[in-house]
């Protein structure tokens, strides 16, 4: 079971971080964003390699039959691994990025609060909140399982979703060798 968790883990992770990297390793200050909603879509398409990594496991391994909870364990192993390699990703990224991202976030924190208005007290506080993000951020043994926890939540869901899906046993199974 630990070969096909590393295996489906390290497969969903790389379909998820090898865009991230793409993209954040191309952008420069002042690009746009790709955007939350392409982030996680990314991620749920990476994170299918849950339900195929449990499909195989109950087909290939248990003959076809699998309980929502080694199912829903199998998801949640192969979801970590995903997570390590998105996390384990990001901090190449950081590393090799042509601007330093923590500084632009934060003058990006800044600059949204001036344009909705903050002045005074409201502006002040955003800068110490901006400031604030720069030295938490700068650790890693706090950024390292911050971006862990931006993946994981995705494959949790996943892996309820597919376990809920393939405890069934005449869901999804293999047909007999030659059929379609």
């Amino acid at each position: 079971m630990l070969a096909l968790i590393l295996r489906y883990g390290i497969i969903a992770g790389l379909i998820v971080t090898l865009p991230m990297d793409w993209s954040m390793l191309r952008m420069k200050p002042g690009d746009p964003e790709p955007g939350l909603l392409v982030g996680y879509l990314t991620m749920l398409i990476g994170m299918t390699a849950v339900f195929f990594g449990i499909k195989h496991y109950r087909d290939k391994v248990l003959a076809g039959v699998i309980s929502f909870k080694n199912a829903f364990i199998v998801g949640l192993g192969i979801s970590a691994v995903a997570g390590l390699i998105y996390a384990i990703g990001w901090e190449i990224s950081l590393n090799f990025m042509s601007f330093d991202f923590t500084d632009t976030y934060a003058k990006a924190m800044v600059e949204s609060a001036r344009e909705r208005g903050a002045t005074g007290a409201a502006l002040d506080k955003a800068m110490a909140d901006a400031q604030s993000f720069v030295t938490m951020y700068r650790n890693p043994l706090l950024r390292f399982p911050l971006t862990f926890i931006e993946l994981f939540p995705v494959g949790i869901l996943v892996s309820l979703v597919s376990a809920a899906l393939l405890r069934n046993p005449n869901l999804f199974k293999r047909g007999p060798a030659g059929s379609a």
